[in-house]
């Protein structure tokens, strides 16, 4: 089977040796026949600034917006900071929710995953789903990933080695597959 979905892979962390890094590197090594997943860093972009924007958006941003609007569907992983999601996340998906009329983000099939501590990042995903709400993205409903403990599961080389996590994120990118293909069908 030929190439058929492309996805963007996005994390919400900066850190380099994130977990939240390493599982989007899993999911890029167990996507199924059929998906290519590109990684994208979101370091280079700015914080968001509306007299900026004006002025034209910085390459960086636009960059970010070209690689978002020629994929088929997002992956985000996701870390949980203060109950939420990171704020180079949500500035990240500020820029490419703007303007809202030709938002790349509009429509775009999304799985979400995250790892964290004692409930991986239930809330930052419950959060980043209401974020999806406003800027019309179809988030996944199941299977949910939420990797627990990570400092647990992760070696010193940010390989995962909980089998079960592995296997989690498996079946994410064949659901992200299957939900990326019927949204591609589906009348609008």
């Amino acid at each position: 089977m030929a190439t058929s979905v492309r996805v963007l892979g996005f994390a919400g962390s900066l850190r380099r040796g994130s977990y939240n890094k390493a599982a989007l590197h899993v999911a890029v090594e167990l996507a199924p026949e059929g998906m290519e997943v590109e990684v994208f860093d979101l370091a280079a972009i700015p914080l968001y600034n509306a007299d900026v924007e004006a002025a034209g958006p910085p390459l960086e941003v636009v960059d970010f917006k070209e690689r978002i609007a020629r994929s088929d569907a997002l992956l985000i992983a996701t870390p949980e900071y203060n109950y939420s999601i990171p704020g180079v996340l949500k500035n990240a998906i500020d820029w490419a929710s703007r303007p809202a009329d030709s938002s790349p983000l509009k429509d775009k099939p999304v799985a979400l995953l995250g790892a964290g501590g004692r409930m991986g990042t239930a809330r930052a995903q419950l959060h980043l789903r209401q974020v999806a709400v406003y800027t019309r993205m179809h988030v996944l409903v199941d299977p949910q990933v939420y990797i627990t403990d990570a400092r647990g599961q992760f070696d010193e080389h940010g390989c995962l080695t909980n089998e079960r996590y592995r296997e989690e994120i498996g079946a994410l990118m064949a659901a992200l597959l299957e939900w990326t293909l019927l949204l591609r069908v589906r009348p609008s």
